[in-house]
């Protein structure tokens, strides 16, 4: 249930008659990445979780939180459905050729994905063993994550497309920011280790939880500012083309026949 582009009073997306033709998937070039950098990024991060060896995981247990582990197994598997989903519905030939799927598919995203994805990274963030600073992002990620979600469905359930999609966008920008929040932490790694034993003074702890603090800021605002640039970007450009319009109309003469 992602990025229709029809007015709040429009009907669901899909063919009609005398509209546009959508475009083939090959006119657009982004997808492909996108979804290949999907794929290799779920490759790599899933396997050590479907072993249910906690001695496998990436991310430590913080003491005393047995149900850590579990949580984070099925965080890790709702946000892989989140992910797959999410790339169909962003993708305009799969929305435009298939309007059903795209609806049945965009459920799946909400309720099989970024609700119960969302909620456990709700738990598991607040109690992340690498300081305060992450703990604060991932929190505010979870609920604007679910928060976004949540109102685009409300949005596609009121015929609300336009609002539907501008939120979805969001959605998706949070959505993906796991990958961008690893590009991120290599980025402030390279920038910060020649500081390690000069600004950290060799602590090993304050430099892992300030590579982690500003890779997972980094890691979801940048892609979210991005989005409302790009969406009060294309608001601009109906606003101009509203304006040229008016402009263009000619003026009404009154008493031309006095």
């Amino acid at each position: 249930m992602v990025m229709t582009t029809e007015s709040p009073s429009s009907p669901p997306p899909g063919p009609s008659a005398g509209s546009v033709p959508p475009r083939r998937w090959w006119q657009r070039p982004w997808m492909a990445p996108l979804g290949f950098i999907a794929v290799v990024f779920l490759v790599y991060s899933l396997p050590p979780y479907l072993t249910g060896d906690p001695a496998l995981s990436r991310v430590p247990r913080p003491a005393g939180f047995s149900a850590h582990y579990p949580l984070l197994v099925a965080h890790v598997m709702f946000a892989s459905v989140a992910m797959l989903t999410c790339f169909l519905q962003v993708w305009p030939w799969f929305r435009q050729r298939y309007p059903v799927a795209h609806r049945y598919v965009g459920r799946v995203y909400v309720f099989g994905g970024v609700l119960p994805a969302g909620l456990a990274g709700l738990v598991i963030g607040a109690g992340t063993p690498f300081g305060p600073v992450i703990a604060v992002s991932n929190v505010m990620l979870a609920l604007l994550w679910l928060s976004f979600t949540a109102a685009g469905y409300r949005m596609a359930r009121q015929r609300r497309f336009v609002d539907h999609r501008r939120w979805m966008l969001r959605s998706f920008a949070l959505t993906y920011s796991i990958i961008t929040n690893r590009v991120w932490g290599v980025v402030v790694a390279i920038v910060l280790t020649p500081q390690f034993e000069t600004t950290f003074k060799g602590d090993v702890t304050m430099f892992t939880w300030t590579l982690a603090g500003l890779g997972g800021w980094l890691g979801w605002t940048v892609p979210l500012l991005v989005v409302e640039w790009w969406l009060e970007r294309g608001e601009a450009a109906k606003r101009r083309a509203r304006a040229r319009s008016r402009a263009a109309r000619p003026a009404t003469v009154h008493g031309a026949y006095e």
